[in-house]
């Protein structure tokens, strides 16, 4: 009867120790295709960051361009303002002429 229990101890004891070493190389071989697909998401991810990185630099130049250019539209403005303001004091000052020109 110790025999048989001992036995029996011995065979659950063996067939525990192979689901152990079954389920160990399971969650070994899960792990490393999960470490691959990390990986290759990690590349992806580290690409579109790369690619955004380059894309934020070209917004802030075209920033920095839309500025210039702002700032040479109002000095361009300013400057029209001063000869439609000229043009006018022009046409002010000349309008009694043309009352003495013919027409043609």
């Amino acid at each position: 009867m110790v025999l048989v229990a001992l036995l029996v101890g011995l065979a659950i004891t063996v067939a525990a120790i192979v689901f152990a070493v079954v389920q160990g190389l399971g969650l070994w071989r899960q792990a490393k295709r999960t470490g691959g697909s990390i990986s290759a998401e990690l590349a992806s991810f580290d690409e579109r960051a790369t690619r955004t990185e380059r894309l934020l630099l070209g917004a802030e130049r075209s920033s920095q361009d839309l500025d210039a250019a702002v700032a040479r539209l109002r000095i361009s403005r300013a400057r029209l303002d001063v000869l439609l303001g000229s043009l006018e004091t022009a046409q002010r000052r000349t309008r009694w002429l043309r009352a003495l020109m013919p027409l043609r």
